[in-house]
């Protein structure tokens, strides 16, 4: 299914050099004066998986695909946006279309990139905008619980669901905390809460944007930053936009020396997309043939039928079993054949929870 994440920041703090890097491409324009994005972005990258690789080569696949994510570069944001100033009607719209947030913050000095505040404070940058979002989940929930409190006392289901868990997300809003902080008691207060759509209960991961030589260890901003995602229930991680630009342009082999002077081991693409996985508890399972190797993205916990719709939905609807080989059986075992002949190609039928690494074929009849 892949997912879309919401490239943020306040001006000029490298995100839509970044979103460039990312996505291969110039779609963004990034320039060194605010507002310079206008249009939110998308772009769509490959996700980086080696296991594609050697499943590919074990059953001879004339095409990889690869699963897909994308990145949505939104238009920067300023204090009062919550508020309408600078772009912020704009930037929370958009920002509520995405699944996840990626909040890029400076964490380098240059004299020569001007500061929306003339500082640098990447915490205090962070906390512009989370104080943004707060503000227009704030006002959003004042408007709404005074009527679910009225109808869940009149009998209303529903609406006294609503009333306990969005309440307990004023309390933290009001308290200045995000809304992720919320602890639903039960499915039917997570449903609930996750229908709320606050901007604030989606999965934050701040991206620590770092001079070229800072960009293996961090420096001591992007540790504050660290402490400040740690407290607040989000991820983070350092990546040197300079660099990953850099990289945009390299062949291949020029990439792995030139990462490998830099002390680093893979891409900021590859540790952000890392991140991005584990804060959206996404995993992937792969379909192995003659035709094509292909990855697909399926959230943590999904039912067989669940992953065969992410093919197409005749899958889902007509699913009668799903054969099943783990990613280490398929390779120690050499592909298909040797699984089957091993006793490891396993038929599981509906209410099987679907394991990362996953080499699936679905059974279906419609």
């Amino acid at each position: 299914m892949g997912f879309k994440c919401g490239i943020v920041g306040l001006p000029n703090v490298g995100k839509s050099t970044l979103f460039n890097a990312l996505t291969e491409t110039q779609a963004a324009q990034a320039a060194n004066y605010p507002f310079c994005t206008i249009e939110p972005n998308v772009g769509q990258v490959a996700v980086p998986d080696p296991r594609l690789d050697k499943l590919a080569a074990i059953a001879g696949s004339a095409k990889i695909i690869p699963t897909q994510l994308a990145f949505v570069d939104i238009a920067g944001l300023v204090k009062g946006a919550s508020q309408g100033e600078g772009l912020g009607n704009q930037f929370l719209g958009n920002i509520r279309e995405v699944d996840a947030i990626v909040h890029v913050v400076r964490c380098f000095e240059n004299d020569d990139i001007q500061h929306v505040d003339n500082r640098i404070d990447p915490t205090a940058d962070a906390q512009v905008v989370e104080t943004e979002l707060l503000l227009s989940d704030l006002e959003s929930l004042e408007k709404r619980i005074p009527n679910l409190v009225k109808r869940g006392q009149q009998g209303d289901k529903e609406s006294k669901i609503g009333a306990s868990v969005l309440g307990q997300a004023l309390d933290l809003l009001r308290e200045g905390k995000p809304a992720r902080l919320t602890k639903p008691r039960d499915e039917e207060e997570a449903r609930v809460f996750a229908q709320a759509q606050l901007i604030t209960a989606k999965p934050v991961l701040y991206v620590c944007n770092v001079n070229e030589d800072e960009a293996a260890a961090g420096n001591a901003l992007s540790a504050r930053v660290f402490d400040l995602a740690k407290a607040e229930g989000a991820n983070a991680v350092v990546v040197s936009a300079a660099i990953e630009a850099d990289l945009v342009i390299m062949e291949m082999d020029e990439r792995l020396v030139f990462l490998e002077e830099m002390g680093l081991h893979e891409t900021g693409l590859a540790r952000v997309i890392r991140s991005g996985y584990d804060l959206l508890h996404l995993i992937t399972f792969f379909t192995v043939g003659p035709k094509e190797a292909r990855a697909w993205t399926v959230e943590k916990g999904s039912r067989a039928p669940q992953a065969a719709g992410e093919i197409h939905s005749d899958f889902e609807r007509g699913f009668i079993r799903a054969e099943t080989i783990a990613y280490d059986d398929y390779i120690a075992l050499n592909g298909e054949a040797g699984a089957r002949d091993a006793g490891k190609l396993r038929q599981e039928g509906k209410d099987y929870i679907v394991k990362d690494g996953d080499i699936l074929h679905f059974k279906f009849n419609v």
